[in-house]
């Protein structure tokens, strides 16, 4: 029997808009397995981040059910480790303080969180910035303390919200290689959203494309690539075939019907 670190089944959601209501999400369901790196792309405003939230337990679905491991866990909190669009670092507390607070709030003994967080500074080259401040940090390092700090909290799911968007494109690039190198050494279940197609296809094992609000899963992609990845790939013909397949269905001409359509 499959493992699922996450199973979504059927989700939808409703929000109340002046006398009328909006609906972003119409009966979305999928899975993300145990170790699984599964990406979401859609158009801006399909409801990725309203996703999140259902997911992270901070709103309701109107509709459906969310289990984690097999067990329910719709609208509950602490499930999931989060990384958001922007680093999210407490300015007054230092680079190692933020992490070890972050684990002992989510249940990880003091000791050993203080222990986790030297032993992985130095893994990824961050043990001289270890009690700095985070306005002393580029935006590149400062993202890196943010995923360090969701890989260490002890939930097994880590959805992350286009944690890299706000970076130039070097940057970007480099921190994509730096999350693959980490990812692969330790293989957590990620969700992970993006607006970025050669992202999506670099990272995922499975790529879920969303129509435009109300948003379905309009297709699900197997990446058919080996790991370990590089950005060598993005000469691949078949990768080049793909991104131009995912970018004709997200162009705002497309509709469901468009988006519906098959390989």
């Amino acid at each position: 029997m499959t493992e699922y670190a996450l199973e979504v089944t059927g989700i939808g959601k409703t929000f109340a808009e002046g006398r009328g209501t909006k609906h972003v999400l119409e009966n979305i369901s999928f899975h993300v397995k145990a170790g699984e790196f599964v990406s979401i792309i859609g158009p801006s405003g399909s409801g990725k981040s309203t996703l999140f939230h259902l997911i992270g337990g901070l709103e309701r679905p109107t509709s459906g059910e969310i289990r984690m491991d097999g067990q329910c866990v719709t609208g509950e909190r602490g499930r999931i480790a989060y990384m958001p669009q922007s680093a999210s670092l407490l300015p007054w507390l230092t680079v190692r303080t933020n992490i070890v607070m972050a684990l002992t709030i989510a249940g990880t003994e003091r000791g050993a969180a203080e222990a986790q967080t030297s032993e992985w500074l130095a893994r990824v080259g961050l043990a001289g910035e270890a009690d700095a401040y985070p306005d002393t940090l580029s935006g590149g390092m400062q993202q890196r303390v943010s995923f360090l700090r969701a890989l260490l909290s002890p939930q097994r799911l880590m959805c992350l919200d286009e944690p890299f968007g706000a970076l130039d494109a070097l940057t970007r690039l480099h921190m994509q290689t730096w999350l693959l190198s980490l990812w692969e050494a330790d293989r957590r279940s990620v969700l992970f959203v993006t607006h970025s197609i050669e992202e999506a296809l670099l990272l995922s094992d499975r790529i879920l494309v969303l129509s435009p609000s109300p948003a379905i899963v309009a297709k699900e992609i197997e990446v058919p690539f080996a790991r370990p990845r590089s950005e060598a790939l993005w000469t691949d013909p078949l990768f080049n075939e793909l991104k131009l397949e995912i970018y004709e269905m997200l162009k705002p001409t497309a509709g469901h019907g468009a988006m519906m359509g098959k390989r």
